[in-house]
């Protein structure tokens, strides 16, 4: 009976220290001013995080119809993530079917301006973090992958490295789905907005290395062809890119494996800053 005793509080003290050292998941409030309401996101920050040296930020965004819980919910690596890649992750809510526009129809959805400006700085404000764009990334799954590439292009000052997962990077293909006309208008009737806010017709604010890039689509999912698509224009002018394409589709799967390659890119080019 000692001897089972004693392992018991041995295993319950080697439970407490690791307990003591995990992960902190956090959920806040944050605040748009531009949309004049709050807005949750979950906060990752790794076991080695005490406020007292700085660390980079990855946002990490998620599809249509899901929210700020999601990638915690649904994605069991993200609770060892922060500690492998030693980064902050942010997920945030994206509103249901944003897209991470500031619809230029609805004034009360401006998630490019609440992701890419007002939580970065929250999240600057709040944690200690690398306060540059090399010490930022994002990502997303589907309309997340729209949305991280959309934002990083638009907002290089800001980001320094961008992912996307099964991203919906040409919208034009699906004028019917997923809200999209509620943001943009009917594509019949504003197809400016479909064009201009569609990632692949972006690729003009790209020079060569001037944002780190990796997008990964898989072979069996409706955006592969536009995945494929982007991948070819992005090497027609010649600009740098890591692309992955392997068997998979549509699904929580195939995001709980890219996820984690996503996050190894954007340590690498996190090390690469640092050592500059």
């Amino acid at each position: 009976m000692n001897f089972l005793k004693k392992m018991l509080f041995a295993g319950l003290t080697f439970w407490l220290s690791q307990a003591a050292w995990a992960v902190k998941i956090d959920t806040v409030e944050t605040y748009s001013a531009s949309m004049k309401k709050s807005i949750k996101a979950v906060v990752i920050t790794p076991d080695s995080y005490d406020g007292t040296r700085e660390f980079p930020v990855v946002y990490l965004l998620h599809g249509y119809s899901d929210s700020y819980n999601g990638w915690v919910k649904k994605a069991p690596f993200m609770r060892e993530a922060a500690d492998l890649y030693q980064a902050i992750i942010v997920c945030p809510d994206g509103g249901f079917s944003s897209w991470y526009w500031d619809s230029p129809i609805d004034p009360t959805m401006r998630y490019e301006t609440y992701v890419s400006n007002e939580l970065v700085a929250w999240v600057d404000s709040k944690y200690k973090t690398v306060r540059s764009r090399a010490g930022r990334g994002i990502t997303g799954l589907s309309m997340g992958g729209h949305g991280a590439l959309y934002l990083a292009l638009k907002h290089q000052d800001v980001f320094g490295v961008a992912g996307s997962m099964s991203g919906g990077v040409d919208i034009r293909p699906f004028p019917n789905n997923w809200d999209m006309a509620k943001r943009l208008g009917k594509y019949s009737e504003a197809p400016e907005n479909w064009e201009k806010n569609t990632v692949i017709n972006m690729l003009h604010l790209l020079t060569p290395n001037s944002l780190a890039l990796i997008i990964d689509c898989g072979s069996e999912d409706f955006f592969y062809r536009v995945n494929n698509n982007l991948h070819e224009k992005l090497a027609e002018r010649n600009i740098p890119h890591d692309y992955i394409s392997r068997p998979g589709g549509h699904n929580w799967p195939y995001w709980n494996s890219a996820v984690s390659y996503q996050l190894l890119f954007m340590k690498q080019y996190f090390d690469k800053q640092k050592s500059k």
